[in-house]
C-alpha cells in the first residue's frame, strides 16, 4: 500500500513538473512576441463572439468575429483551421492571453504595401469608391485621394464615370500618420502612352499608311490618335471637295486610316491626309468636262457674286452672277438658285492648275440678244416701255428681257436736259430709232431725236455769218453770255466780243431773260456751235428782229445797222429816195451805188464811225 502511495505521490510530482514546464514554455513563448506585430495564425474556433487563433508557441489569441464578418451579406468568412494573418494588439503574460486584430494586420500590411509602391513607383489597382470635393476616393486597402486633374491626360469633368470601376494609379504622397494617400492615373497613362509614342515615332514615315482613333473634332480639322502620338488632319485634307464641318465625315471614337503628309520629329507635329487615298479627280476634268459640255450638278454654295456647284465628289464649278440670265441684271444670286438646287449648266471655261471651273446657267436658253439683232437693224424705228431711268439715260424695253438705252444726248437737238425725267417718265411708251447693235456686249442704242425735226440745222441753214440777229440771254457767264437765238437754239457771246464800260461785269450788264441783238460769227456744224459778237451791233436792232423785219445782212453793215436803227424808232427816216438820175440810177443819202460791197465787219466799221 505505502507502495502504491509512494507512486501516487511521484505521478503528482511529475505532473505538477509537466505544468510547470509548460507555463514556463508558455511565457517564454509569450515574451517573444511583441505589441504591434502581424503574425501567421490558424484558426481553431469559432463563436458567436470571437474567433479563436492558434499563433504557435502555444498560445492562443481571440479576434472580435465582426472583423470576419462580411458587412453586406452578415456571414462570417472564416472557417476553423483556415490560415490567418493578425496584428498583436495587447499581450497579458498573467492570464496567459492574447487580443488579436485582423483589420490592423491587413491595414500595416497595406501600408507597408504603400511604401513599397512609392519608393519603387510601381502602380498600384483601387477601386473607386466615390467622387470627393476635387476628384476621387479610391479603395487601395485604404480610402486615398485621386485628384480630379490627375485622373486622365485631359481634363474630365464627368469623373462620376469612373465610379464603380478599377484603376491603375501611382501613389505621389503619402503620410501614414495622418492616414493620407494621394493618387496619379495620369503619371500611369503617361507612361504607357511614352512607350507607345516610342514605338509608333519609330514606325512613321512621310508617305506611309497610318491607323488611328478619332480623338478629337475642331472646326478646322480633326485630331487622331496613332498611340501615343496625336496627328492633326485638316479640314482641306478631308475630302476633294467641299467640307462644311469634319463632323461630317467622322465621330469621335471612329478607327480610321490616313497617310502621313508631314512628320516633324523633333516637335512631335504630325500632319494627316485622309483625301490623299483616293485619286484627285481634276486629273480626268479636262476629258469629263469639256467646254461646250451641258451637265447636272447640285448648288452647294451661295455667295454674293454667284453659286458653286457640285458635279462630282471633289469636282466644283462657279456660276458668276453675270452667267445666270441674259436679261437680268442679277444682284442677289439667292433670288435665282437654293441650297441643294439640281441646276442644268454649261461648262464656259477649265482651268486644271488654278482647280476652277467656269460654268452658265443662261447658256442653257438661246441668248435673246442675238435673236434681236437678226430681228432688228439700225435705222429702225421701234416702240417701247420706258422701264428705268438713270442719270445718263431712260431704258426701253424693245422686246421683253431686252433693253435699249436712249442716252440724254439723244433725247433732244438743242435742248439742254439735265435728266432724263425732263423728256420721259417711267412706263411711257415711246418711239425711238435704233442706232447701234452690240449684240456681244448686250447694248443696243436708241435715239428719240432722230424723230424730232433738228432746230439747230434748220436755223443754221437760214443764217449765215454775219447776220445780225435777235435772242435773250439764258446763262450768263464770267467768260461770256449764252444767247437763246430760236427755240432751242442756243449761241454763245463771248467776253471778247463785248463792248463792255470799264468796271462793270458781265453780271452787272445783263439780265436772265433780258432781249439782246448779236451778230454771228462763226458756225460750227461738227459741233453744232453758234458763235456771237455785240461789237458794233446796236442793241435796238432786237426790236426789228423780234418784230419780224428782216434785216439784210448781205447789204454793208453801215446799211443794216441804219435799217435796224429805223426799224426800232432811233433815227428818223432819211426821206423818200432821190429822184432817178440820168442812167436811171437810184440815189440815197444813205448808199453809194459806186462803192462795192465790202467784209460785213469792215463795212459794220465804217457804218458805226459814220
Amino acid at each position: 500500500m505505502n507502495s502504491d502511495l509512494g507512486s501516487n505521490d511521484e505521478r503528482r510530482d511529475s505532473e505538477e513538473r509537466d505544468q510547470l514546464s509548460m507555463e514556463e514554455l508558455m511565457q517564454k513563448s509569450m515574451q517573444s512576441l511583441r505589441e504591434g506585430e502581424v503574425v501567421h495564425g490558424v484558426v481553431v474556433a469559432v463563436t458567436q463572439d470571437e474567433v479563436m487563433i492558434d499563433i504557435g508557441f502555444k498560445c492562443e489569441g481571440s479576434v472580435p468575429v465582426a472583423e470576419f464578418t462580411d458587412p453586406k451579406t452578415g456571414k462570417v468568412t472564416v472557417d476553423v483551421d483556415d490560415d490567418v494573418e493578425v496584428f498583436v494588439e495587447r499581450l497579458d503574460e498573467v492570464e496567459g492571453r492574447l487580443r488579436l486584430s485582423r483589420d490592423r494586420a491587413n491595414k500595416l500590411k497595406t501600408w507597408r504595401g504603400i511604401e513599397e509602391a512609392y519608393r519603387s513607383g510601381e502602380p498600384v489597382v483601387g477601386k473607386v469608391i466615390e467622387r470627393v470635393k476635387g476628384g476621387l476616393s479610391v479603395d487601395i486597402g485604404i480610402r486615398a485621394f485621386l485628384p480630379g486633374s490627375l485622373v486622365d491626360l485631359r481634363p474630365n469633368r464627368r469623373l462620376e464615370d469612373y465610379i464603380g470601376t478599377e484603376v491603375e494609379a501611382r501613389i505621389i504622397s503619402f503620410d501614414r500618420r495622418r492616414s493620407n494617400v494621394v493618387l496619379s492615373r495620369k503619371a500611369v497613362l503617361e507612361d504607357a502612352q511614352g512607350h507607345i509614342k516610342e514605338a509608333t515615332m519609330s514606325e512613321l514615315e512621310e508617305g506611309r499608311l497610318a491607323s488611328g482613333t478619332i480623338k478629337n473634332i475642331t472646326d478646322y480639322g480633326v485630331f487622331v490618335d496613332l498611340g501615343g502620338l496625336d496627328g492633326l488632319l485638316h479640314i482641306t485634307d478631308i475630302s476633294w471637295g467641299r467640307v462644311g464641318h469634319p463632323s461630317e465625315y467622322f465621330h469621335v471614337g471612329d478607327e480610321v486610316q490616313v497617310v502621313v503628309l508631314k512628320f516633324d520629329r523633333d516637335r512631335e507635329r504630325v500632319s494627316l491626309g485622309y483625301k490623299q487615298r483616293f485619286e484627285d479627280p481634276w486629273v480626268l476634268v479636262p476629258e469629263k468636262y469639256p467646254i461646250g459640255k451641258r451637265v447636272k450638278g447640285r448648288v452647294v454654295s451661295i455667295v454674293d457674286y454667284g453659286a458653286f456647284v457640285a458635279l462630282e465628289e471633289g469636282v466644283e464649278g462657279l456660276i458668276h452672277v453675270s452667267e445666270m440670265s441674259w436679261t437680268k441684271k442679277v444682284k442677289n444670286p439667292r433670288s435665282i438658285l437654293e441650297i441643294d438646287q439640281e441646276v442644268e449648266v454649261v461648262v464656259s471655261e477649265v482651268d486644271v492648275d488654278k482647280r476652277r471651273l467656269s460654268l452658265s446657267l443662261r447658256a442653257t436658253e438661246s441668248n435673246p440678244w442675238e435673236r434681236v439683232a437678226e430681228t432688228h437693224h439700225v435705222g429702225n424705228r421701234i416702240k417701247g416701255v420706258v422701264r428705268n431711268l438713270t442719270d445718263f439715260g431712260a431704258f426701253v424695253e424693245i422686246v421683253p428681257g431686252v433693253d435699249g438705252l436712249v442716252h440724254i444726248s439723244d433725247m433732244s437737238w438743242t435742248r439742254r436736259i439735265n435728266h432724263p425725267s425732263e423728256v420721259v417718265s417711267k412706263g411711257q411708251e415711246i418711239e425711238a430709232i435704233i442706232t447701234s447693235i452690240d449684240a456681244l456686249n448686250q447694248r443696243i442704242s436708241l435715239s428719240m431725236k432722230e424723230l424730232l425735226p433738228n432746230e439747230w440745222e434748220e436755223y443754221a441753214n437760214t443764217h449765215g455769218v454775219g447776220d445780225i440777229v435777235g435772242g435773250r440771254t439764258t446763262n450768263i457767264t464770267d467768260f461770256g453770255v449764252f444767247v437763246e437765238l430760236a427755240p432751242g437754239v442756243e449761241g454763245l457771246c463771248h467776253i471778247s466780243e463785248i463792248d463792255r464800260d470799264a468796271g462793270l461785269t458781265l453780271a452787272e450788264m445783263f439780265n436772265p431773260g433780258q432781249a439782246v441783238a448779236c451778230r454771228i460769227l462763226r458756225i460750227d456744224w461738227n459741233e453744232n456751235r453758234i458763235g456771237l459778237s455785240m461789237h458794233g451791233v446796236p442793241q435796238a436792232a432786237v426790236e426789228a428782229v423780234e418784230a419780224g423785219e428782216e434785216v439784210d445782212s448781205s447789204k454793208p453793215a453801215e446799211t443794216a445797222m441804219a435799217a435796224a436803227l429805223r426799224a426800232g424808232g432811233l433815227v428818223e427816216e432819211q426821206g423818200a429816195a432821190a429822184e432817178p438820175q440820168p442812167g436811171g440810177e437810184p440815189s440815197s443819202a444813205g448808199e453809194d451805188p459806186e462803192q462795192p460791197e465790202g467784209d460785213p465787219d469792215q463795212d459794220g466799221e465804217a457804218g458805226r464811225d459814220s
